[in-house]
């Protein structure tokens, strides 16, 4: 009897640990699933990173800036208006830092409101006239300038010309600025807009042109890449990586655009772009085009952007352009 009992001992603890091994394996997809759920999301972009501090570099974006450097990194860019009609971009950054951004341009009055529903952001430019600076200084913004970093930091390409010649070097930015007592740099605490599907009521999206007085973007659907391909006075708007631009959403903002009291050496007028208050907007995504209404009663809110039935206007994850304009797009379907 003992050895018929032994026997069967024998035979029940491999098949027990069979269950055993059988019943890990059921759980682990369950524990798949749950460590993807819980991969990190950048706010801005709404794709797989951290959500590091936030850098706003302002870039030129004239013919002779190009190719500009970085701008494929950044996770949100806004395309603003300056003096004599021309653009310049504010490229946000977040999840990823490239090793180099630039050319670095000079800050505006617009970015201080624009900027201030992000919360306090480093702002990184090659300086501002002397009547902008104190107003600056006020604003919630952590002043990143050349004009407080040494060349090691803010260098110059030797193979450009000045003024587009300037180059940032933006993770030594932040490692000097973090160094110094008393340098408070927001990270994204909340997304400052929903991701999603897209809104109904869209209409096919072929060309979207978009102009100033004396700049012109043009966004071309790409059905390979699934993005609105980015180009500049009818050139094909390249990084100095080689690639293309692209937007997985592009918002055509309509904003007020007006003299500000502030100007440039060479008497120009700075336009000032309203982005308090509200209007109307186009959005850009998947091969359609969605008329929006925008909405931001605060420096501080951020900007709620609504569809054609009132409903928030979901953006799709990726890279995002907002074109600030007071021109109604040109769209071809």
């Amino acid at each position: 009897m003992q050895t018929s009992r032994k026997w069967v001992r024998r035979l029940l603890i491999p098949v027990m640990l069979s269950f055993l091994l059988l019943a890990n394996h059921a759980i682990s997809p369950l524990s798949s699933i749950i460590n993807k759920e819980e991969v990190e999301k950048n706010l801005f972009s709404g794709l797989k990173g951290s959500n590091n501090q936030i850098l706003v570099v302002k870039v030129d974006d004239t013919k002779e800036a190009r190719p500009q450097i970085g701008l494929e990194d950044a996770d949100v860019i806004y395309v603003e208006q300056v003096e004599a009609g021309l653009t310049r971009i504010a490229s946000i950054y977040s999840a990823t830092l490239p090793e180099l951004i630039g050319p670095v341009r000079s800050a505006r009055i617009s970015d201080i409101e624009l900027l201030a529903q992000f919360g306090r952001v480093g702002l990184a430019y090659s300086g501002a006239q002397s009547k902008l600076r104190p107003v600056l200084a006020a604003a919630n913004i952590e002043n990143l300038s050349a004009e407080r970093n040494p060349p090691s930091i803010y260098t110059k390409d030797p193979e450009r010309s000045g003024p587009v010649d300037m180059i940032l070097k933006p993770a030594l930015l932040l490692e000097r600025a973090n160094a110094k007592s008393g340098t408070q740099i927001d990270s994204p605490k909340v997304a400052p807009w929903s991701f999603g599907d897209a809104p109904k009521l869209g209409a096919a999206t072929l060309t979207a042109k978009v102009k100033w007085p004396n700049a012109r973007y043009e966004l071309r659907w790409d059905e390979v890449s699934k993005k609105y391909l980015i180009y500049f006075s009818d050139e094909p708007n390249m990084a100095a990586s080689g690639s293309q631009l692209g937007a997985d959403t592009a918002i055509i903002q309509l904003v007020s655009i007006s003299p500000s009291i502030y100007g440039d050496k060479f008497g120009g007028v700075t336009p000032f772009s309203k982005t308090t208050g509200s209007g109307k907007a186009i959005m850009l995504r998947d091969g359609f085009s969605y008329e929006l209404t925008w909405q931001r009663d605060l420096e501080t809110d951020v900007t709620t952007w609504l569809d054609a039935d009132g409903k928030v206007a979901n953006f799709k994850p990726g890279k995002i352009w907002i074109f600030l304009t007071d021109n109604a797009p040109i769209l071809t379907p």
